[in-house]
């Protein structure tokens, strides 16, 4: 089987960019966002495609970038926080080394900001990251070989714990 050495999944704040790109670094291989092919593919931010076109058409973007970067990334992977939710999606995560970054509420919300960005975040972003962590939280859990919890520790900290979590 080809694909990433490495597949990060969580939510909004949970660090899979930061903690991706350094496990890439440690690793010696490349790094690769499922959020940034979107936009390259749309040829726009996520924001603006939820806006323009609506989250029907970003998570159809989302399924096939998800699924070209399977098949073709050799390196380590991000998985946009919302992809865990296609069943398909999960079916093919399933084979890889998949890490789930863990996040509790307080430090998603700290880590996320206003949420300008993050257009599901809209309206009152602490409820409604809330309401997406519990919601996505057994989809994690589903396609997760491990979970490392993220809260209130630097990113060099947690690549460590997913390094120790894949070699056992």
């Amino acid at each position: 089987m080809t694909g990433p050495v490495l597949v990060l999944v969580g939510p909004p704040g949970a660090g899979k960019t930061t903690v991706g790109r350094l496990l890439a670094r440690r690793l010696g291989v490349s790094f690769r966002d499922t959020d940034a092919d979107v936009e390259a593919a749309a040829g726009q931010s996520v924001s603006d495609i939820f806006i323009g076109s609506g989250e029907p058409r970003f998570r159809a973007l989302e399924r096939a970038a998800v699924k070209d970067a399977l098949a073709e990334h050799p390196g380590v992977l991000a998985v946009g926080g919302g992809a865990v939710l296609d069943d398909g999606t999960r079916a093919e995560l399933r084979p890889y080394p998949v890490v789930f970054l863990d996040v509790g509420l307080a430090d998603a919300v700290r880590r996320v900001g206003l949420a300008r960005d993050r257009p599901l975040l809209l309206g009152n972003p602490r409820a409604e990251l809330n309401r997406l962590l519990l919601e996505r939280r057994p989809h994690y859990l589903d396609v997760a070989a491990a979970t490392v919890m993220t809260d209130g520790r630097a990113p060099e900290e947690v690549a460590a714990d997913v390094l120790q979590a894949l070699a056992a």
